[in-house]
């Protein structure tokens, strides 16, 4: 396929080249051209504020050892800027730390500056003070906006070349993107849209770096843009210019969770036949979204209500742990696809239709003549043997691509699994010697009131003759914001009298006269159904009594995340802002204080006199008498370290709703008190057909967050730890546990002519073979038996080979398992064993 191609001059000084000399980067419709040598790129998004620094190296070694040559992160404006030429690149937060890394491991960086992210991301990534300002209009032909846009634009690139992050100094970045997912909603802006999008073009370009400016989702990008898809499938997506390379920046492993949402599962299978299907189709660069998706710490999570995970159900789980037989499957297709590169980026290209639903598509070398076919079943039910001709017949699962070395064998099908599924559990670390956890002693906590006087009695920090944007008043600072007034009730009525509270939430705390009458949250409002699309609005009734004189109404509103997507998200209310605030009782004893003298205080008195800070002295803890369920308070405690190096979880059965730190460092919200759904799940998921994010979910009727990443960085080795709880709504604390997270047990159904690996996590071993069937073994993990016939040594093979060893490598064919023959039948080996 001849095409025509854009040149650009890069130095590339990737650790894998061995050399900082400037090569020549360039690229057509069929391949990046990388000093000379045509290549398709296999990239996965890593974020490096859901980690910390100390994880970067092992999820990007662990990235690399899956076939990965890119990592793709965005960058976070909200969090590099807090406030206006504030910045804060420090911690896990130094992007240009990670990029260095991204490059000592020998793998390429795509840069997505954005400066709009979305993400689940807070607010999409813009920082508060920028919606604040002045006369501006964010993502718009707006010229405050743009001039703001430029200078932290600006700011990155600079920071990069400062750095010599760009592949033209040397650096590991080859790809760097203005803007985000633009086209899904310009259409909203008009012309101003228009106007804005060719700016971000040459506002790009005027950046003067050699690499190749990317936009994804923007149908109409401006050149020398390069237009990408994001999805769950893009084989049928095609650039806007056909000089541009076929890419995908975000093929979508899983999805997000929401605090009240089941979890979110995309199998191997499909998540492989969507890569397959798109380099079949002429694809050059596939992304992961995410690859490891890790922990919304702090405040960061958006939405509103997006849990504190982002594990997405990528490769890398939250904790970094390989999420198997998803990472090992895409391991062994990219390798299958390394194997096919010449041929993709080289050969001549053929598709022709075998049958209903079954594509050939052949790669020709005109140089040699040699061969390389992608043989795809596109129907989502039916199962076909195509023939092939003097190549063979080949049977081809629903829902598949078969990869054929020289078009005459099968080396991979994205149907088949042959990597081992590990099923992850959560344990206390210690062990006796036998192998079985022993329980430590329960948690001794302390505890101190939230202060909240001055707020019951109406005393706050500024004044408004309205109801604010909560937003806006707070700056985003905190989840919290108080609105207080009084009200004069000495000529109505008191009887029968209702508070009734229009608010767009996403949470409401309503005291009158200092007592709570009442909490409510928008999906409490919904009849405990999931909300959907972006109205997270809903009123508050509640009866109230009153007393003659003026009355003490203190409501604290509360935030769960604000909005990153849609058009015109950054103009969503938040807090009571567009609802009211009306007394009412019987005949005409009502009174509508919605205009009233509102007093204001952002946050609470415990965020700011740091409670969560372990060397803070101004809270008032007492060890007596710890309270159950008892709303706005503060919980603390003290633990040693979990022993071994697997990855920390803090189980919150038992509490309500709050925030948690660990030794001052943010673990997030936390919310168990949020059930998931009762239906909707699949408990025998198929992966055939396409996949939305309502597909094969899991953890129905279960709470939506039960276990909290605490990573290991955040713990003293040597000296004990504080946990300390913000508890909203009432909890009781006695049921907190600091846990591990392993691997429990190792399941495999691995076709004949493979080789399988079963491992275990950090020390542990494979204690025992429980199921192990070499034949046509029935079911799936846990639910194993055997089939029509088998091996029957097959246990006495596997215990041989992996018994007491951390990992083994089975040869699975019949002369492993003394078999002779099976006529023409595919045999399976199915295991299941325990890793203690």
């Amino acid at each position: 396929m001849a095409s025509s191609r854009t040149e650009f001059v890069l130095v590339a000084g990737l650790a894998m080249l061995c050399s900082c000399l400037a090569i020549k980067v360039e690229y057509d419709a069929n391949a990046l051209i990388i000093d000379g040598q045509r290549k398709v790129i296999i990239s996965g998004s890593i974020h490096y504020p859901r980690s910390t620094p100390e994880m970067w190296p092992d999820l990007i070694q662990k990235a690399k050892d899956g076939g990965l040559d890119a990592i793709e992160t965005y960058i976070f404006w909200n969090v590099h800027e807090p406030r206006r030429r504030e910045y804060d690149f420090s911690g896990n937060l130094d992007f240009v730390k990670f990029f260095k890394l991204v490059q000592d491991a020998g793998l390429y960086a795509i840069l997505r500056i954005g400066p709009y992210v979305c993400a689940e991301w807070n607010y999409g990534g813009f920082p508060m003070w920028l919606h604040n300002t002045p006369g501006i209009q964010l993502r718009t032909d707006n010229d405050i906006f743009k001039n703001e846009m430029q200078v932290f634009t600006t700011k990155i690139v600079n920071m990069c070349k400062e750095a010599n992050l760009f592949a033209s100094q040397g650096g590991p970045i080859i790809l760097a993107q203005i803007e985000n997912e633009y086209g899904n909603i310009m259409e909203k802006y008009g012309d101003a849209g228009k106007q804005y999008i060719k700016w971000c073009a040459n506002m790009a370009v005027a950046q003067n770096i050699s690499e190749p400016w990317i936009m994804c989702q923007q149908s109409d990008a401006p050149e020398p843009m390069i237009n990408t898809c994001n999805g769950f499938y893009c084989d049928q997506f095609k650039p806007n210019n056909p000089k541009s390379p076929k890419m995908w920046t975000e093929n979508w492993t899983g999805w997000f969770k929401l605090w009240g949402g089941r979890d979110p599962q995309r199998t191997a299978e499909d998540l492989a036949f969507s890569v397959a299907r798109f380099f079949q189709n002429g694809g050059v660069l596939n992304n992961y979204y995410m690859y490891h998706g890790g922990t919304n710490f702090g405040r960061t999570a958006g939405g509103p209500y997006i849990a504190t995970s982002y594990d997405y159900n990528a490769p890398l789980d939250e904790y970094g742990n390989l999420n198997q037989p998803k990472w090992g499957h895409l391991k062994q297709l990219h390798a299958s696809i390394k194997q096919a590169e010449k041929f993709l980026t080289n050969g001549t290209v053929e598709t022709k239709s075998v049958m209903n639903f079954v594509d050939l598509t052949k790669f020709t070398l005109n140089a040699t003549g040699e061969r390389f076919c992608m043989l795809s079943n596109s129907d989502n039910t039916g199962d076909y043997t195509a023939d092939l001709g003097e190549d063979g017949k080949f049977f081809v699962p629903a829902w598949s691509v078969t990869f054929l070395q020289n078009c005459s064998k099968e080396v991979y099908n994205t149907a088949k699994i042959n990597t081992q599924t590990s099923v992850m559990v959560t344990k206390h670390s210690e062990e006796d010697a036998y192998g079985n956890e022993v329980k430590p002693a329960k948690l001794s906590w302390m505890w101190a009131p939230e202060p909240i006087q001055d707020t019951l009695k109406g005393n706050g920090r500024f004044e408004a003759a309205q109801l604010l944007d909560q937003k806006e008043a707070s700056g985003d600072v905190s989840d919290y914001l108080w609105y207080m007034t009084s009200v004069d009730t000495r000529n109505i009525s008191l009887k029968n009298m209702t508070l009734r509270v229009s608010t767009n939430g996403h949470g409401l705390h309503a005291y009158v006269n200092g007592k709570l009458i009442g909490s409510q949250f928008s999906r409490q409002a919904k009849g405990q159904q999931m909300v959907t699309g972006d109205d997270y609005s809903f009123g508050f009734d509640k009866a109230v009594s009153l007393k003659k004189g003026l009355n003490v109404i203190s409501l604290l509103s509360v935030t769960v995340g604000l909005a990153n997507y849609g058009a015109f998200y950054d103009l969503k209310p938040t807090g009571l802002i567009n609802g009211g605030v009306l007394l009412n009782g019987k005949g005409n004893n009502s009174i509508n204080a919605t205009t009233y003298q509102w007093s204001y205080k952002v946050g609470l008195n415990g965020e700011a006199q740091q409670f969560h800070d372990p060397n803070s002295r101004n809270a008032n803890w007492n060890s007596t008498k710890v309270p159950k369920n008892r709303p706005m308070t503060w919980y603390k405690t003290s633990f040693k370290t979990p022993s071994g190096e697997e990855p920390v979880v803090l189980g919150l059965l038992g509490m309500g709703k709050g925030h948690a730190w660990m030794n001052g460092k943010s673990i997030g919200r936390y919310w168990p008190t949020q059930i998931a759904e009762t239906t909707g799940c699949d408990a025998h998921c198929n992966y055939k057909g396409s996949y939305n994010d309502g597909k094969c979910r899991t953890n129905c009727g279960n709470p939506s967050q039960r276990w909290y990443h605490v990573p290991r960085s955040f713990l003293n080795n040597n000296t004990d730890n504080t946990l300390i709880l913000f508890e909203e709504v009432g909890g009781a604390p006695w049921n907190v546990t600091l846990q591990v997270v392993t691997v429990g047990t190792v399941c495999a159904n691995a076709y004949e002519g493979n080789n399988l690996e079963l491992y275990c996590q950090g020390d542990r071993r494979i204690s025992e073979i429980q199921f192990a069937s070499f034949g046509d073994p029935q079911g799936t993990c846990g639910s194993f038996s055997l089939g029509n016939y088998q091996a029957t040594q097959s246990v006495a093979v596997v215990e041989k080979l992996c018994a007491g060893r951390p990992s083994c490598l089975i040869d699975v064919s019949q002369s492993t398992f003394g078999i002779s023959s099976w006529g023409n039948v595919t045999s399976r080996l199915a295991v299941q064993a325990v890793c203690k």
